[in-house]
């Protein structure tokens, strides 16, 4: 199964996150754990809500808000994307991820990804043969990267 690993603090902490090099080098040992034990199949740190803008659907209309999200609770800092058997797993691994105690909160959120069988009948043999194609293509364009 595989599965989002969310890193969520406050929208208030965002200009407050520096890490140190400590949490740095603790957080590379981590991830070199999750990489030798086959879990950790892409990760990223994201730079603050200050440089990145939002796309509001609507009724109808599309509108574009620029950052920072500063009226939002939530931001999310960074993400894994593991690949383990169950949430439980994910969640031991999860346990183990290192934090900084004097830094601010952070919350790790693991949402599983869909899977085929989850949509049913509604995913028809021609929208799988559909997207199939679409993630070769993908595959493809990142092998020429």
């Amino acid at each position: 199964m595989k599965v989002m690993v969310m890193i969520k603090g406050s929208g208030a902490d965002e200009s407050k996150i520096a890490p140190t090099r400590e949490i740095l080098a603790a957080m590379g040992e981590y991830n070199a754990r999750l990489v030798k034990a086959g879990i950790m199949l892409d990760g990223g740190g994201l730079k603050p809500s200050s440089e990145g803008v939002q796309v509001v659907f609507e009724g109808g209309t599309t509108s574009v808000v620029a950052g920072p999200f500063a009226e939002a609770r939530e931001v999310i800092a960074g993400y894994w994307i593991w690949q383990v058997n169950s949430v439980e797993e994910a969640l031991e691994w999860a346990k183990q991820c290192p934090s900084d105690p004097s830094g601010p909160v952070a919350v790790l959120e693991i949402r599983p990804y869909y899977e085929d069988e989850d949509f049913g009948e509604e995913y028809t043999p021609e929208l799988r043969e559909r997207d199939a194609k679409l993630a070769e293509e993908i595959r493809a364009q990142q092998a020429k990267g």
